[in-house]
């Protein structure tokens, strides 16, 4: 099978790739890891209340799940982290937003330090993404740029008391 340029809507009838390819919001034409950031929103929304062992549980569960599902695609596009495959955005996301006051201004400084990160990739997310192969390099350096999202927001948040 030759490796697929453009995704076609179709894949989106296969549970797997409706998952990886984000609900749809990784066919986006236009920036589609910024798009498919977005579906992360009303998940940790729902989850804002839960006790938080809930949702580390279910991130959990995710980070496994994306492990599985982006490799799969990749696979199937014969493209390492081909830029239809939005579920490791979606779960870098989740990392900040689970630990966060949900608040209008909270989430857009979350989101877009993330694309910050996810875009630019300072080193060490650098290294992880030339690293590893597979789903678990799909997803690792997503993880670690929600995880210094989490970090840089808490350093505003704590030390210069700009969000709350």
């Amino acid at each position: 099978m030759n490796s697929l340029e453009k995704p076609h809507w179709r894949l989106l009838l296969d549970p797997g790739h409706f998952l990886s390819l984000g609900f749809g919001s990784g066919l986006s034409p236009f920036a589609p890891g910024t798009i498919g950031s977005i579906p992360a929103i009303p998940i940790a929304l729902l989850m804002n209340h839960t006790f938080i062992g809930h949702r580390l549980i279910l991130l959990g569960f995710l980070i496994v799940l994306g492990i599985y599902l982006c490799g799969r695609s990749a696979s199937l596009f014969k493209n390492h982290d081909h830029s239809s495959i939005v579920f490791d955005e979606i779960v870098g996301m989740l990392v900040p937003l689970f630990f966060i006051s949900f608040t209008f201004l909270n989430v857009l400084v979350c989101f877009c330090l993330f694309r910050f990160f996810d875009i630019l990739k300072p080193w060490p997310i650098s290294f992880f993404d030339r690293s590893f192969r597979g789903g678990f390099g799909i997803m690792i350096d997503d993880l670690i740029a929600g995880l210094f999202t989490l970090l840089v927001f808490f350093f505003c948040s704590r030390w210069l008391h700009v969000l709350a």
